[in-house]
């Protein structure tokens, strides 16, 4: 019982990483592409908005098939960018918002099969 509840509690933990790397990789993206703080929305404000769709894509397509987040996550992304007014491509747009989300992706889950490992359920 008490792996289950660890593995319970890791994963949620696990998932707000996911969350905050998402959050991470979203602002790095935004700054490199030399969006600035406006007067009304902060550079953080916009990567909430934007880390917060992208997730909501990947966890819709995570539902569907595993294969479905890396088509829902980049297109949300492309999709809330889009309303950012970012100076970028619509295929460049989308190829940043599959890198972000298989970085995101990929470095959570190692660290989740590595706990997966650590307390013998995997």
């Amino acid at each position: 019982m008490l792996y289950r509840l660890l593995t319970i509690i890791g994963g949620l933990v696990f998932v707000a990483a996911l969350f905050a790397l998402l959050w991470f990789f979203c602002k790095k993206f935004l700054e490199h592409h030399g969006v600035t703080d406006s007067a009304t929305v902060s550079v953080s404000d916009r990567a909430t908005t934007l880390a917060t769709w992208t997730f909501a894509g990947i966890s819709v397509g995570l539902v569907f098939a595993v294969v479905g987040a890396f088509l829902l996550g980049p297109w949300a992304f492309y999709r809330t960018l889009r309303g950012h007014g970012v100076a970028i491509s619509d295929g460049a747009a989308i190829w940043w918002g599959f890198g972000i989300v298989t970085a995101s992706l990929g470095i959570t889950a190692i660290g989740f099969f590595g706990f997966l490992a650590v307390v013998g359920a995997y």
